[in-house]
């Protein structure tokens, strides 16, 4: 390469370098934000290491030790390899771990010194973390998790010139690479809040809503300022009497449950003969800020039954619940029991947590500390902002769902490919800073839902113990967002007949396996054990979707057969064909 064409590279670097300084700055400085960034002040972060917390000195003097002898035989062979000598890796990465698999991360001496020093680092600051012993198990998941955060952050992977890729690339298209990467930074910052940086995870002008993606046919036949209820065309000419419900999660899109024929669990119920009816909520701004949790339920799953036993004539009607809807469910039973309703025939959830004792990582974000700050943040702004909360789980596992992409797309300059999911996980969804507060504050915080009676609404004690419902839960056993062992607490809850089934896969994946195309086994337990480890030792494993199972158990809870329906009723006219209008509203 021309002694040129390097002064240019090397000032392209500075200008790209001094854009990253500057967002980082932006984010971190920005005094109208400065409640949220107290969250992630250094000081509080030394606060949870400096109060109750005993040190193992011994140990640590024994890992300090081991980690001394292992740096300097690291150095040793590295002068070694530089001489051209074979010699054995000290460390190696993880199992799965891609972010070394070029080559040169094991050929090139210079960078597997790198790659090495880091991983024994790395390794080292953990190891430190571990002679810690906390007074406050919280406060010991926050230290471990921002502790792996940190680690993350500093891979030779992340940057420019220690990553051997980033260097091959920016040779090859001789500093255009940079450009490009650039231009797809300055992109995502116009689309980020000012909280986070919203990394753009797939091309999202290859889906089309109504086309690509929510691609079964059916109506709009209900709105109101929360939802629009969408009743879906039946393919049979018989349907099972008693509808069915669908309730997602109020902080994502609906769709995930209707992606396209080979992950459609919409377009399958619709196939096995059921009236199925699904909830899609507005994606609310700070007008709607005063929307609370009891609007919610009120606005959403109950207004929905209104208008389905009026469309249907059943007085019974079965009910889905996804994740945050799962929850809702489980609160709109009790409360409607409470009223001496009840309509809602059995329940199902899928992937949710009732009991939020043990949330898993996402709980490190929300502490009695950070509540204030928190909703002080949403209520200036009147809504929780949907990309933050996208950011917060794409961090719980960082080097798949940030750093792999940092680098594709803004160090490599390339575009992401297109893919399903990825789009919808970017279409964000905000939550009422009524919402939010109330949802919070009952579940992660103080883990009321669970406790019967501590929590009313509108003088109607939550009593979810008192549910005699048939229930179905499903969790899925790779799940970092809705730990499938909190998961199965929930059961225990119910005082009614519960079935509890585990997919394989995770969060999403595991849920839309499908029946025909899914690739991933379930496992099953007539038993409900005292815990969860006792039902996955009494388990069997079966291969392929756990929606055949389901079908089983749900048919009998909806009724004979009876004469399709059409779409909509007198009172309830067509408004608009699905996926509706609510659902394409992007923040």
């Amino acid at each position: 390469m021309e002694e040129k064409q390097q002064t240019e590279i090397l000032e392209i670097i500075e200008q790209y370098t001094g854009m990253f300084n500057n967002m980082v700055k932006r984010i971190m400085d920005g005094t109208e934000h400065q409640d949220i960034n107290m969250m992630f002040d250094p000081e509080e972060f030394s606060t949870l290491l400096s109060t109750g917390v005993k040190v193992d000195t011994a140990e640590l003097f024994s890992k300090q030790m081991s980690f001394i002898e292992m740096q300097a035989k690291l150095f040793q062979n590295a002068t070694k390899a530089m001489m051209g000598e074979q010699v054995e890796s000290v460390v190696t990465e993880e199992r799965g771990d891609s972010r070394f698999k070029d080559k040169n991360w094991s050929e090139n001496p210079v960078y597997n010194y790198l790659k090495q020093a880091y991983l024994l680092n790395s390794s080292m600051m953990k190891e430190m973390v571990e002679t810690l012993q906390f007074e406050d198990p919280k406060a010991e998941e926050q230290v471990k998790f921002y502790t792996r955060q940190y680690i993350s952050s500093v891979s030779p992977t992340n940057h420019i010139l220690t990553n051997p890729e980033v260097c091959e690339e920016i040779l090859e298209s001789k500093g255009e690479s940079l450009i490009k990467g650039i231009n797809n930074f300055m992109h995502d910052l116009e689309q980020s809040p000012i909280d986070a940086l919203r990394i753009c995870h797939t091309d999202t002008s290859a889906f089309t809503l109504g086309e690509d993606l929510a691609y079964t046919p059916g109506e709009v036949i209900y709105q109101n300022e929360l939802i629009q209820l969408i009743q879906y065309t039946a393919t049979t000419k018989k349907v099972r009497k008693i509808p069915l419900l669908i309730i997602p999660p109020f902080i994502n899109k609906y769709y995930i449950l209707d992606m396209d024929k080979k992950k459609s669990l919409v377009s399958w119920l619709v196939s096995q003969g059921f009236t199925v009816f699904i909830i899609s909520w507005v994606n609310p701004d700070a007008t709607l800020a005063h929307k609370g949790f009891n609007n919610y339920m009120k606005e959403g799953p109950i207004a929905a039954i209104d208008v389905i036993e009026n469309i249907t004539k059943s007085k019974k009607i079965n009910v889905v619940g996804f994740c945050v809807g799962g929850t809702l469910l489980g609160v709109t039973q009790s409360y409607m029991l409470g009223k001496g309703d009840n309509r809602i025939n059995s329940l199902t959830f899928l992937t949710t947590l009732l009991d939020f004792s043990e949330p898993g990582e996402v709980g490190v974000y929300l502490s009695k500390k950070m509540m204030p700050y928190l909703e002080k943040h949403t209520r200036n702004k009147g809504v929780l902002d949907g990309r933050v909360l996208g950011l917060s789980f794409s961090m719980l596992r960082e080097n798949n769902l940030f750093w792999s992409y940092f680098v594709n797309n803004y160090l490599k300059g390339k575009d992401p490919a297109p893919f399903d999911i990825l789009y919808w996980n970017g279409d964000s969804t905000n939550m009422p800073a009524e919402t939010f507060s109330f949802y919070i504050n009952n579940t992660y915080i103080e883990n009321k839902l669970i406790k019967d009676g501590e929590v009313e609404i509108d003088g109607v004690p939550i009593e979810i113990g008192k549910i005699e419902t048939p229930a179905y839960f499903l969790s899925t056993i790779a799940d970092h967002i809705v730990l499938w062992q909190s998961s199965y607490k929930g059961t225990k809850a119910f005082a009614g007949p519960t079935r509890f089934v585990l997919s394989g896969s995770g969060h999403l994946a595991g849920v839309i396996n499908s029946e025909e195309f899914g690739k991933y086994p379930h496992w099953t337990n007539e038993d409900l054990p005292d815990t969860a480890e006792a039902w996955f030792e009494g388990s069997k494993k079966k291969e392929g979707s756990w929606w055949p199972d389901w079908k089983n158990w749900l048919l009998p809870q909806s009724g004979n057969e009876v004469v399709a329906r059409k779409i909509g009723s007198k009172t309830y006219p067509v408004i608009e064909s699905a996926p509706g209008s609510y659902v394409k509203k992007r923040i």
